[in-house]
């Protein structure tokens, strides 16, 4: 299985840079085996069904993205340069990895300052990341982001323009809760109180699970062979209460459909074992196709970058010639891609769900 089996041709112009307004205007390809239609995504309860579960990812997005200054004194007095710095991940003693910009130029204990009350030690620095220790913890850090950080917006949406306020909103689910992901699950910003309210009418339920979502979702695959990449890890958790949920509704008939490749990924790793359980800890799970969906029955999602990862997951779950005949129609048809893109509903056929 080849890098290249994965890729397509994107015009840069389907790149999107902002969100829909509101965000359920977006538009939605729904691929139902292998018919396509074109629909919105605020026309979702019409194509699911009474008894369905969506399955929502209500990681919170923490503002990753710093800017400070770190300061030196040497022969010619004190000296101050800019330092930009993107949270990854914590670490289990409490510090943060980071990538900081320029990373070559900063030393082992040096101090750098984003405001006055709020400031962060260099503790090491390796394979072009640093561990940074801060000065605060708990509530008090997560209020020091909110006042000085940036959502860290994604390499090809920063590529184009900066983070700003409206990213605070625009780039945060409106069910995120458990602050930790350096990375939205993006297929979830489509999702508003009208449209939450009218799928509740149809008889849709929902269970929450948690994943963050880290910078490494990003990374490139840069192996020709994919059955030899080695995912990035990511701290998740399905809790009793939402592997109950999950495990009736398919007893009773009802169809699972994760909004989101990150809560896909989730709920595949607590039913690796055939059936869902309750799961905590780091998943590196990686679906390409051949994968075994074991609750999954369907996926609402947004239109991948070629050759990623998360093209593989979609062409395990839909097969690879008919995701490649979706995203020729989502690219002739002007659907915009990426986070702030539209979105897909994918339902495989029934047939295939035991050998896709």
């Amino acid at each position: 299985m080849k890098l290249s089996d994965f890729d397509f041709d994107l015009p840069e112009r389907l790149i999107a840079t902002r969100p829909a307004r509101p965000r359920s205007s977006a538009r939605m390809l729904v691929a139902n085996g292998r018919a396509i239609s074109d629909a919105h995504v605020r026309d979702l309860p019409g194509w699911l069904r009474p008894g369905d579960r969506l399955v929502l990812n209500d990681t919170r997005v923490i503002p990753a993205r710093l800017s400070g200054l770190r300061r030196r004194r040497g022969e010619t007095g004190e000296t101050a340069a800019r330092i930009e710095v993107t949270l990854l991940e914590p670490t289990a003693q409490g510090q943060w990895q980071a990538l900081l910009k320029p990373l070559k130029k900063v030393r082992d204990g040096e101090a750098i300052t984003f405001d006055d009350g709020f400031r962060a030690k260099v503790m090491s620095r390796d394979e072009g990341r640093a561990v940074l220790a801060f000065n605060l913890g708990g509530e008090d850090f997560d209020a020091a982001l909110e006042r000085v950080g940036a959502m860290p917006l994604p390499p090809y949406i920063a590529a184009r323009r900066t983070a700003d306020a409206k990213d605070k909103t625009d780039y945060q689910t409106i069910w995120a809760r458990n602050p930790g992901a350096v990375a939205a699950p993006t297929a979830s910003l489509h999702f508003d109180a009208a449209l939450l309210d009218a799928l509740q009418a149809r008889g849709v339920a929902f269970s929450h699970v948690t994943l963050h979502v880290g910078a490494g979702t990003f990374l490139p695959v840069k192996v020709e062979d994919v059955t030899t990449h080695r995912m990035h890890a990511e701290w998740g958790e399905v809790s009793a209460q939402a592997a109950e949920e999950i495990a009736r509704t398919r007893a009773e008939g009802g169809r699972v459909i994760p909004v989101g490749t990150t809560a896909l990924r989730l709920i595949e790793t607590a039913a690796k074992g055939g059936q869902i359980v309750p799961w905590r800890g780091d998943t590196d799970i990686f679906i390409y196709p051949g994968f075994r969906f074991r609750v999954t029955d369907a996926l609402i999602t947004n239109f991948h970058l070629p050759k990623s990862t998360l093209m593989m997951l979609v062409a395990a779950l839909m097969g690879r010639e008919t995701i490649a005949r979706i995203y020729d129609h989502a690219v002739a048809h002007g659907y915009r891609f990426f986070s702030y893109g539209d979105a897909s509903l994918l339902i495989p056929p029934p047939v295939s769900a035991s050998t896709r």
